[in-house]
């Protein structure tokens, strides 16, 4: 699909206008591809988990500090410190070489007291919050928003103009939870978006659909459901987390089936989205040199992050069943990556 919807100038249009347009071209579009019987199960597992490895660079002496990715991720505020750790830590556990939280001043003395490896910078919630970030931005690959963003429109102000600013930049941007809110708020802040990717559980999922299409969503059909809503953004990048995470950008639904297990405990999420950051950079930056040909990068580097979590997940319930916390899965990543991606 071609069809990009642009915002700011002549070209701005009404969101009531958009909603419509695009909700019309999700009904042909999908009517087309469903038709089709574009869906695909488990079996395509092996070939997307080999494009999965083939964006994964080598570790080799000769690169130097960055060349991995630098992530940024928006988020942290005094109610919510664990979530932008937990995407910031999976990050670096995944790959990445540096990876910067941008949170509120209050919430920064609490996430440097988690890990040193992290780089801190509490300005969310300052006056000049969009100039202190906009300043870090040539410097990243790929950027997380909404892990203990909160609701406060100033937070939810400044991460839409980053967002902006950043796709300005042409850098792969991951939208999940808080994140989710404001997309659901303003559409248009990622639609169309070649490199964005969201996130949304189910609940987060069904109000971003209702918003869209301004009726009630069929939850009997979540393949259905996830085709008409990628394509009314414009053909985004989704992932519908659930029992089996649901992955489209509107031209398929591909299904991450990898064993999890039956413990949800919160923050999995985050380092689903943290992960995504990396190997989303990995998947675009694959693709510039003329790598993963076959499918879209935004859709290899959801279903590699999804693969992961999934496995993380599974190893960590093995060794502490009911008692699992995420806290449990970040040491599993460096295993569980070996597993699915470099055996």
């Amino acid at each position: 699909m071609t069809h990009v919807m642009r915002t700011g100038g002549s070209e701005q249009r009404s969101h009531a206008g958009d909603c419509l347009r695009w909700r019309d071209h999700a009904f042909s579009v999908f009517e087309r591809y469903y038709s089709l019987g574009s869906t695909s199960h488990s079996g395509m597992d092996d070939e997307i988990i080999s494009l999965v490895k083939s964006i994964v660079p080598p570790l080799t002496s000769k690169k130097h500090k960055g060349q991995a990715g630098r992530i940024g991720i928006i988020g942290g505020c005094q109610d919510y410190t664990g979530a932008p750790y937990f995407a910031a830590i999976s990050a670096l556990k995944v790959g990445a070489d540096l990876c910067h939280v941008f949170c509120t001043k209050d919430a920064a003395t609490v996430i440097k007291s988690y890990s040193p490896e992290l780089i801190v910078h509490p300005v969310l919630d300052s006056p000049n919050a969009v100039e202190e970030i906009e300043k870090w931005l040539p410097r990243l690959h790929g950027l997380v928003v909404g892990p203990g963003l909160g609701r406060e429109d100033l937070l939810l102000k400044a991460a839409k103009e980053v967002i902006e600013k950043s796709k300005a930049r042409d850098i792969p941007i991951i939208i999940d939870a808080d994140g989710l809110w404001l997309v659901t708020q303003q559409p248009s802040v990622i639609q169309g978006y070649e490199k964005g990717i969201l996130t949304p559980n189910f609940m987060e999922f069904t109000r971003l659909y209702e918003a869209l299409h301004h009726e009630p969503m069929d939850s009997s059909d979540h393949q259905r459901s996830i085709l008409q809503l990628s394509v009314a953004m414009g053909n985004l990048t989704l992932v519908l987390k659930g029992e089996q995470d649901l992955i489209t950008d509107g031209s398929k639904v591909i299904w991450c089936s990898v064993e999890g297990s039956g413990r949800r405990c919160g923050g999995q999420g985050d380092l689903l989205s943290g992960s995504m950051g990396v190997l989303a950079h990995w998947a675009h930056a694959a693709a510039a040199t003329g790598g993963v040909k076959s499918m879209n990068p935004s859709v290899v580097a959801a279903f590699g992050a999804c693969s992961l979590t999934r496995q993380c997940n599974s190893q960590a319930f093995q060794r502490h069943g009911r008692s699992t916390t995420t806290s449990d899965m970040i040491p599993e990543i460096g295993s569980a990556f070996k597993k699915l991606f470099e055996s």
